[in-house]
């Protein structure tokens, strides 16, 4: 497995890793690509992964760590540090919970 630096934050006492993998791509590639892509960072190590609503990345994201817990690859979701972004379309105050529900859900 790969011995990736990490840092402490204050917000979390579990360090983050600092490099991740980036779920963006383009052209777009379809939601199996992602999970697969995605369970074979975490296979070779990787424990921070970056997601955005808008990368279309955030279900197949919740699948791969689904997959990953169930086949032994890592015990737990607390093992990895997941960052998303809040979309400037979901800005408006009225619009931000139910955004962040959506990315959670």
């Amino acid at each position: 497995m790969a011995n990736i630096p990490q840092v402490a934050i204050s917000s979390s006492s579990q360090p983050m890793p600092v490099i991740g993998l980036g779920t963006a791509t383009y052209p777009p590639v379809d939601s199996e690509t992602t999970k697969s892509a995605i369970l074979d960072a975490i296979k070779i190590g990787f424990r921070h992964i970056d997601t955005a609503f808008i990368y279309g990345s955030e279900q197949p994201l919740g699948e791969a760590i689904a997959e990953a817990i169930e086949t032994g690859l890592i015990k737990s979701r607390d093992e990895l540090f997941i960052t998303s972004k809040l979309w400037c379309t979901f800005a408006s105050p009225d619009l931000v919970v139910p955004a962040i529900k959506m990315s959670l859900g």
